[in-house]
This record gives structure tokens, sequence and C-alpha cells, in this order.
């Protein structure tokens, strides 16, 4: 199995929980002289069996990301890191830019009031966004392929 269909796999399983989650709460209680629409008993059954999956699935994965190289990086586990932190980055410096460029609250109305100056230089910082989001989108491609290309360990 390839490290991309255990991911795959992993998504399924995350939102079986949840269903299942739902499931059992929908059907903890009922009403005396009712029966509920579903055994909330072997719903929790079931929830375990798919937990114990899910968490063989995410020890499986977390040890082949920490193995497979990507080169330029290092591991899986290093591009991933990076790659969350390229976020962070394009994030905080995109708003810094918004910030930075006004948009918010009204304009100035009378030459009376006081005018609000950019402490920032808003043309490098969207230009530094930019850069930021192409490294971002390289990072996920290379991403994506390491997930298609490395096999899941044991």
């Amino acid at each position: 199995m390839k490290l991309g269909e255990a991911l795959a796999d992993r998504a399924d399983a995350v939102r079986r929980v949840e269903q299942l989650r739902t499931r059992i709460v929908a059907n903890a209680r009922y009403q005396e002289g009712e029966t509920p629409a579903e055994d909330a008993g072997q719903l929790l059954a079931e929830l375990d069996e798919v937990l114990a999956r899910l968490e063989t699935l995410i020890r499986r994965i977390n040890r082949s990301n920490s193995s497979f190289p990507v080169p330029g990086i290092g591991t899986l586990t290093d591009a991933l890191a990076r790659r969350d932190v390229l976020r962070l980055r394009h994030a905080a410096v995109s708003a810094a830019a918004d910030a930075a460029a006004g948009g918010r609250g009204p304009a100035r109305q009378l030459r009376s009031e006081l005018r609000m100056l950019a402490a920032l230089p808003v043309a490098q910082l969207r230009q530094r966004a930019d850069g930021l989001a192409r490294d971002l989108r390289e990072l996920d491609v290379a991403i994506q392929r390491a997930n298609w290309e490395a096999d899941l360990l044991d």
C-alpha cells in the first residue's frame, strides 16, 4: 500500500469516527416505552474497531513519514513541518499587508481628521506573500509526489 492510499484511508476513518459519535449521542438515551433507532452499545463496539484501525494507520503513516526522504528537504516529516510553518508565515505576512494597506474602517471624512499611515511597506509584503505562496505550492507538490511514491511501512 502506498502512503497516499493510507492517508485517504485515514481521512475516511476520521469521518467514520465522527459519524459514529453523532449516532451514538443521538441514541444514547430514549424515552420510556420507545425503542432507540439504533443500538448505542453496538455503535460503541463499531467505534472501538474503527479507532483501533485508525491508530494503526496513524502509527504506520508517522513511521513512513519519518523515514521517506524528500530531496532538498530531509524526510517527509521535515517537509510537513516546513509546510505548516510556511502556511503560518504566509498568513501572518498577508495579514500584515492587509492591515498596513488599510481597508478596515471608514476613510477620513473631514480634513481635520488624522490620516492613517502604513507602518509597513505594503508592496514588499505582498511580494513576499506571493513568494511564500509559490514556495508553499511547490512544497505541496513535492509532498503529494512523495505520498504516492512512498510505501507504507509496517
